[in-house]
């Protein structure tokens, strides 16, 4: 009988396996790569995209194309750079002494186990500022991270694209955006991704992962490079595993992107994670980065497959570069039984686990139920004409300073166990 370490060798990669992928990565006759070196070419090739991505992204360059758009947004932006330069927004150490009191001097916060505070979704900019209005008047945070999935082409249009990119930068917090490509809503075009699919009530759909079937993996690089070079988006949403290794390719090749892993890709044991993250080392760059900065773990999971998953992460050199995101409050339909607050498990987690986001899709549960409109995960995928139309244009801005607030809970609570936080860094962390 073969002893456990004997049976263990077996798994070994042999070089032989590791020779054949990349003999065939590099076949001149390889469609899967040749389409995709196509798509970067016709858009420039390598340099000349990530030049045009460093130009788009340039704050100047930002305001100058909202002064045509949205010339109101740029008043709302010079206010919230004025604010941050006045220091309106409270210091760390402040709200430190403001939660703690007369026992701040006591706790020693540890930085290098500070939790992102991530809040999901802010789909329009009139929401940010108000946020930013009220974290001024009660002396509270702003999210160091934000997830937006809100449709392109509309946002592009109307100049919120244009505005969460500066506001981005202004408050020195990372975002993410959902390309159009993708099942749940019309693509680009304007036509179905998937004709299987008809919007968000057929999302059930997705268990069998068909929101970007056939040559819309393609399809989603398209789009990704055209916000890339156009608007400086670096960060999009990814939730198909083909849409996953295109990311790696790319990055492989030289274009600086980035993607966080959705929720709906499902990685919900330590094995799917390793899956991922095995993937990822494979495609790394040789300084050992990757484009995968987030990866979101499905609602399930519990404090041990998130251990064991940061285990294999600070294995594979990825401590510093892929962050595990995870939700600690939910919406409260559509999405997962509530009541769901996972704020206790993430206390325990933080003090073992660097790296990791706290990420509110909803409000703190005993608001949020009460709410005429509660956070509805099905929100996301509407058309914002329809949303006004509908007359829930003040529901859906009461649900995002409700995850405001939920921040602010969080914020709390881990400052009261001794376990530090990154909130909007130009704001707060001075």
């Amino acid at each position: 009988m073969n002893s456990q370490n004997e049976l263990q060798e077996k798994l070994q990669i042999s070089e032989q396996n590791l020779k054949e992928i990349n003999n065939f990565l590099l076949q001149g006759n390889n469609p899967l790569i040749n389409d995709l070196l196509e798509l970067i070419d016709k858009y420039g090739g390598v340099n000349e995209i990530n030049r045009k991505a460093e130009e788009a992204k340039d704050l100047d360059n930002l305001f100058s194309q909202l002064e045509k758009k949205k010339p109101e947004y740029v008043k709302d932006l010079e206010w919230l750079y004025a604010q941050r330069d006045q220091r309106a927004f409270i210091s760390i150490n402040d709200y430190r002494r403001k939660i703690l009191g007369a026992d701040y001097a006591s706790f020693k916060f540890d930085e290098s186990f500070a939790v992102t505070l991530e809040l999901s979704a802010c789909q329009y900019f009139p929401f940010l500022i108000e946020g930013a209005q009220r974290a001024i008047d009660n002396q509270d945070l702003m999210p160091g991270r934000i997830i937006r999935v809100r449709r392109m082409k509309e946002q592009e249009e109307d100049g919120d694209l244009l505005a969460m990119a500066a506001a981005m930068q202004i408050i020195g917090a990372t975002y993410v955006e959902t390309l159009d490509t993708k099942g749940t809503t019309p693509g680009p075009d304007g036509n179905p991704v998937n004709v299987h699919l008809g919007g968000p009530e057929t999302i059930t759909g997705y268990f069998g992962g068909v929101g970007q079937p056939n040559d819309f993996a393609i399809k989603w690089v398209d789009e990704y490079l055209y916000y890339y070079t156009n608007y400086g988006v670096e960060q999009v949403l990814n939730i198909n595993p083909g849409t996953v290794l295109l990311g790696y390719f790319l990055y492989k090749l030289g274009i600086n992107n980035e993607f966080k892993i959705s929720v709906y890709m499902g990685n919900d044991n330590p094995y799917s994670c390793l899956w991922t993250l095995l993937t990822a080392k494979l495609f790394a760059r040789e300084d050992g980065s990757s484009p995968l900065i987030g990866f979101n773990l499905a609602n399930s999971v519990n404090n041990q497959t998130i251990e064991l998953s940061a285990y294999i992460r600070n294995e594979f050199g990825f401590e510093d570069v892929v962050r595990l995101e995870h939700h600690v409050i939910e919406t409260q339909k559509s999405i997962v039984r509530q009541p769901y607050d996972r704020r206790q498990e993430l206390v325990e987690l933080a003090l073992k686990v660097k790296n990791v986001s706290a990420k509110h899709e909803g409000g703190d549960v005993e608001v949020d139920s009460k709410r005429d409109h509660p956070t509805d995960i099905l929100d996301y995928f509407r058309a914002k004409e329809d949303i006004i139309n509908a007359n829930h244009w003040d529901a859906l801005r009461i649900n995002y300073l409700d995850r405001h607030d939920a921040i602010n809970t969080t914020a709390r609570i881990l400052t009261e166990n001794g376990i530090s936080f990154i909130a909007a860094r130009n704001l707060h962390h001075r």
